[in-house]
């Protein structure tokens, strides 16, 4: 049986609510696409800055890569800010 798990986090000062399987996490991808759901990941021209306060566990704020995971907990705030590479 399949668990699933709701936040209410705030991304970009916007509130969102958010569904993840039972390991509570995100990809790098899935947290961008979250306030820009029309982002390209491999165009080289554009990269995203992802930083987050009130995380979980030991590490409750910090900045997300491409190819990391976030652990999501109730209430955290993420931004996200695209900047283009030129």
């Amino acid at each position: 049986m399949s668990t699933t798990h709701e936040f209410h986090i705030v991304v970009n000062g916007k509130q969102k609510t958010v569904t993840t399987d039972q390991t509570k996490e995100l990809t790098y991808e899935d947290v961008v696409r979250l306030d820009y759901p029309n982002a390209v990941f491999n165009d080289n021209q554009t990269v995203y800055t992802v930083t987050y306060k009130r995380g979980e566990g030991n590490k409750p704020e910090g900045e997300l890569a491409q190819g990391d995971r976030l652990k999501l907990k109730e209430g955290m705030t993420i931004n996200v800010t695209p900047t283009d590479r030129s």
